[in-house]
């Protein structure tokens, strides 16, 4: 005899168990239509679902944001069972939601084509108008190993072993197809509707194993209405006109090969960019009373044991033996390189807080199908710090970042930014009782820096809990930038202490803290917000100097030891070319303002100037010109 509790309190008695549906037919005819799935008790579950105890249930229609994720797992499992149809040879291995769309892993023989996608696509519509049943069924583990046995499904065997053996084994089921899946779905394939799009083709590893079997891997999306849908595909074909590493092979800004797999070859004006932005970074730091430090880039195995990141982080470490047989590893964070630092000497609770930076080069062993261009690499630098402090100066200083990185944020030109509170994992450091302590005093400190947040359940790191900082682009894309971190436990774990104000010893708290994440993707993400056309004080080539003929080239010169007096970084073009040409090029090429120097341009020492973007053209003297753009080339920190 269940007791409903339903989201604005009220309640409704049952007499026998009842389903999500049916309390969706109760409550109205409209709801019951409408509805999609439901919560009940925090979890996501099936409509028809049995509900035995009492409980509290809300039930989601696509006006819930939970529902997309949803309608985009159907939409995967409905692409699986049309590949099945049209190419019953193919085994279908795994096919979540994922952000902005779903994607299904196939293995077979023969590759797919974008062809093959039109017509996957179709059947998927005619599957839909079908309006399948979709249903939860649960096995028991001997039921599913035999069926995947007898349909010689590897992939499946795999996922089902990999199952803890006291977890419930279900399927899912709609016309002739079945697949192994945790769930929950909507009730059809009906429920669907017909705003979808299989978007692209694309290799992975099973299980993102190179040692593993090739799969290839059908991407999509799907949303409520043809509308959303289309506002989709119009933001993915200008990503991909944005494409950073399209643009940074035309712009010359760096290039990867494969003999150096996730490492980036910085080019002249690529690197420009990279001690740019360091600059601007270290100067920040400077302003904000951190100590710069320089950690060593391989590390005794020890180390990484006693941190506990050796458990967790091992296999995406890089490893190397000495000529004493220690096992060393390529460093993929700075944080205990740093507490060796605080280390050295004794510690006042004066002397807190310590705010210590490094400009850090690590390594990360990443599955080559993960690694993107410079987004997801093997070799980054991250913009790392760790402020060492007591308890009572976790708000202080949360707050004191939260500023910070806001400024920088708002100098590279991004002033969307959520916030996403990220709470303790499965798999963690610590006792319950330090990571209750630990969120507690970082909800304290975001609320103190009055900073709207959304909860991130059970995504912590290992050693506490964390603000994930994620901005919005010129597109409207979201990326996970900066992250702030309240830890417990790496200190103690590495024995750092401070004499506190009573003469015992205590243990400091460790807030990790990164702005950019890593610059290698954050100007990966610089390149694609401005479409490579960047911001004047981040321009390789802020000015190009244009001869016309080759009797200003003198004239040139003169303009362009001017412009590296002021520091501006300028070049000059006297090759024998048109000078329409000359414009398309540079234009072509990003260069922020183009200088055409004629005989007239050299009788009266101006300059004729275009601005990239602009059809016009506008004459000035040189030293006016000089004077207008100098502040503008300037980083905005020293406007």
């Amino acid at each position: 005899m269940p007791i409903i509790t339903l989201p604005n309190k009220d309640k409704k008695k049952y007499i026998e168990p009842v389903t999500s549906a049916q309390i969706a037919s109760d409550i109205s005819n409209n709801l019951a239509s409408e509805a999609l799935v439901s919560i009940v008790n925090g979890e996501l579950w099936d409509l028809d679902r049995v509900i035995e105890l009492d409980s509290t249930v809300s039930i989601l229609t696509k006006k819930n944001k939970e529902s997309l994720d949803v309608i985009r797992h159907d939409a995967a499992h409905i692409m699986a069972e049309a590949v099945l149809e049209l190419y019953p040879e193919t085994q279908v291995t795994i096919g979540p939601s994922i952000e902005n769309g779903f994607y299904y892993d196939f293995y077979r023989e023969k590759k797919f084509s974008l062809h093959d996608l039109d017509i996957i696509e179709k059947k998927m519509h005619d599957i839909v108008d079908r309006d399948e049943k979709i249903k939860r069924e649960i096995w028991t583990r001997k039921e599913a190993i035999d069926f995947f046995k007898k349909n010689d499904e590897k992939f499946k065997l795999e996922l089902v072993d990999a199952i803890p053996e006291k977890e419930m084994i279900t399927f899912y089921r709609q016309g002739n197809f079945l697949d192994l899946c945790r769930g929950p779905h909507a009730p059809s394939t009906k429920k669907l509707g017909h705003s979808f799009k299989l978007t692209k083709l694309a290799g992975a590893y099973w299980r993102g194993d190179s040692q593993n079997p090739v799969l290839q891997r059908i991407y999509g999306t799907a949303f409520f209405s043809n509308n959303d849908l289309k506002k989709y595909l119009l933001m993915i074909e200008e990503a991909e006109k944005r494409d950073h590493r399209k643009l940074g092979k035309e712009l010359n800004l760096f290039h990867l090969q494969d003999e150096a797999t996730g490492s980036v070859f910085w080019h002249k004006k690529g690197w420009v960019i990279y001690l740019e932005i360091e600059a601007y970074m270290r100067r920040q730091l400077n302003n904000s009373a951190y100590e710069e430090v320089k950690t060593p880039q391989v590390i005794d195995r020890s180390l990484w044991e006693k941190s506990g990141h050796w458990e967790k982080f091992k296999e995406h470490m890089f490893m190397a033996k000495g000529d004493d047989e220690k096992v060393l590893a390529l460093k993929p964070m700075n944080c205990p390189g740093h507490v060796q630092i605080y280390k050295q000497g004794l510690k006042s609770y004066k002397d807190l807080p310590i705010r210590m930076a490094e400009f850090g080069s690590c390594h990360r062993n990443e599955p080559s199908g993960a690694l993107h261009g410079i987004m997801r690499v093997r070799q980054f630098t991250q913009d790392d710090a760790h402020i060492f402090c007591t308890d009572s100066q976790i708000t202080s200083e949360s707050v004191e970042f939260c500023e910070l990185l806001q400024k920088i944020y708002k100098d590279f030109g991004f002033s969307e930014l959520k916030v996403k509170f990220s709470d303790r994992p499965e798999i963690r450091a610590g006792d319950d009782k330090t990571w209750d302590k630990a969120e507690k005093a970082l909800m304290v400190a975001i609320k103190a820096a009055g900073i709207s947040y959304s909860l991130n359940p059970g995504e912590g790191a290992f050693y506490g809990p964390k603000l994930e900082f994620v901005l919005t682009d010129a597109i409207g894309r979201d990326w996970q930038c900066g992250t702030l971190q309240v830890d417990f436990v790496l200190p103690e774990r590495l024995g750092a202490n401070y004499i506190d104000s009573d003469g015992q010893k205590k243990h400091p708290v460790m807030l990790h803290r990164a702005i950019l994440g890593s610059l290698e993707r954050w100007i990966g993400i610089i390149i694609e917000q401005y479409s490579g056309r960047m911001p004047l004080w981040l321009a390789p080539i802020q000015v190009i100097i244009c001869s016309i003929i080759d009797s200003t080239n003198d004239y040139v010169l003169e303009i362009k030891n001017k412009l590296d007096r002021a520091s501006i970084r300028s070049e000059v073009d006297l090759r024998n070319e048109k000078i329409g040409y000359k414009i398309r090029e540079h234009s072509n090429n990003a260069i922020p303002i183009i200088i055409v120097i004629g005989n007239k341009e050299k009788e009266n020492k101006s300059v004729a100037v275009r601005y990239l973007g602009s059809k016009n053209q506008e004459i000035l003297y040189l030293d006016q010109f000089i004077k207008n753009i100098e502040s503008k080339c300037l980083p905005p920190d020293l406007i």
